[in-house]
């Protein structure tokens, strides 16, 4: 049983958190691209990418909290350090990085297309600086939404770290 639960748990967090840190890292840039003219298409599916993952993702901690019971190493200080990091990402991402992909893709969502066109020029000149009023406010919240991804990532580099060294661990891993 022991190791079903730890197979699911890995695959889990491979598919699930590996999606997410891909997909999150690559949205920022691509809402600037989208605000600049290009349409919000992919910045709207990575979006969708971090947030169906994200659900699913909750199984991580699940079936690692019962691998560690079935193990016997719940009360182990690399099990523990490792879930208040993981309970650290997961917020990270459900009360930060979603809510400014989210920002960010209103943003790009409220461009017009750059190819249209209507035949006046002073409403193609309204447009034109409405998207550069648009990429100018999105810069911060992007490099924010950057920074706050990496963050997100480093976090999971550890948990992983943690998973694979155990300190402490007398399995001599």
């Amino acid at each position: 049983m022991t190791k079903l639960l730890l197979s699911i748990h890995v695959l889990v967090a491979i598919l699930a958190v590996g999606s997410i840190t891909v997909a999150a890292s690559m949205f920022p840039r691509q809402a600037l691209r989208a605000i600049g003219g290009e349409g919000p298409g992919v910045t709207a599916l990575l979006h969708r990418v971090c947030r169906g993952y994200a659900v699913a993702g909750i199984a991580v901690p699940v079936f690692g909290i019962a691998t560690g019971a079935q193990l016997g190493v719940l009360g182990d200080a690399w099990l523990i350090v490792s879930l208040v990091l993981t309970g650290i990402a997961a917020a990270l991402l459900g009360l930060v990085i979603l809510p400014g992909q989210r920002s960010l893709l209103a943003l790009a969502e409220g461009q017009a297309p750059s190819g249209e066109s209507t035949g006046n020029a002073d409403a193609a000149a309204d447009a034109a600086e409405r998207a550069e009023h648009a990429q100018a406010a999105a810069r911060p919240v992007a490099a924010r939404l950057a920074m706050l991804t990496g963050i997100f990532n480093v976090l999971w580099a550890v948990v992983v770290v943690l998973m694979i060294v155990r300190p402490s661990s007398t399995t001599g891993a």
